[in-house]
């Protein structure tokens, strides 16, 4: 109550708690919740119903990200394992848990084929989350690195010795036995 005599005290730290709520929420959300009458507690019951009066059908737009999210769709492979571990972290918000084998193949599943050795492997090994997304980053890193080398430079380094046969390294397998 106003008259009582911690309530100035109260008050600030209200304003405060208040004003931290408003700063982590999206601009889309704030302009459904603000106003300017509420103490923390009625801004955190309004939120509340407004994320549980949508459960099921956010649950349900989730699910679908989730289900269909693929590595293509991606920016790069870190945005991938993020965004699939921020959709499972949401799921998990609306009581749809998503365990961590689930996610582990979730990541496989929307992997392009280029991934293929790598996706089985995972598939047999059954690594946790880290694990997965570390056994990916290297494997990614592999291909760029095969990519930045063309067959002449890799040719060049591994025939860099002089040769007396101009024909080959290897010889003309063709007339085997014959100068």
């Amino acid at each position: 109550a106003k008259t009582d005599p911690t309530y100035d005290t109260w008050s600030e730290i209200d304003a405060i708690v208040l004003q931290w709520i408003y700063r982590t929420m999206s601009d889309d959300l704030l302009g459904q919740v603000l106003d300017s009458d509420f103490t923390a507690y009625d801004l955190w019951s309004k939120l509340q119903n407004v994320f549980l009066n949508n459960k099921g059908s956010r649950e349900t737009a989730l699910e679908h990200e989730f289900n269909n999210l693929t590595l293509r769709a991606m920016t790069s492979l870190e945005t991938y394992c993020q965004r699939l571990k921020d959709l499972s972290g949401q799921l998990n918000d609306v009581e749809c848990p998503v365990n961590e084998k689930r996610l582990v193949l979730q990541l496989v599943r929307g992997l392009p084929s280029e991934f293929d050795t790598m996706a089985a492997y995972i598939n047999q090994t059954s690594p946790n989350w880290d694990t997965a997304c570390s056994m990916l980053q290297l494997e990614n890193q592999r291909q760029r690195a095969q990519e930045t080398h063309s067959p002449i430079e890799v040719a060049a380094t591994v025939d860099h010795e002089p040769q007396s046969n101009p024909k080959s390294r290897w010889g003309d397998i063709g007339n085997r036995g014959h100068p």
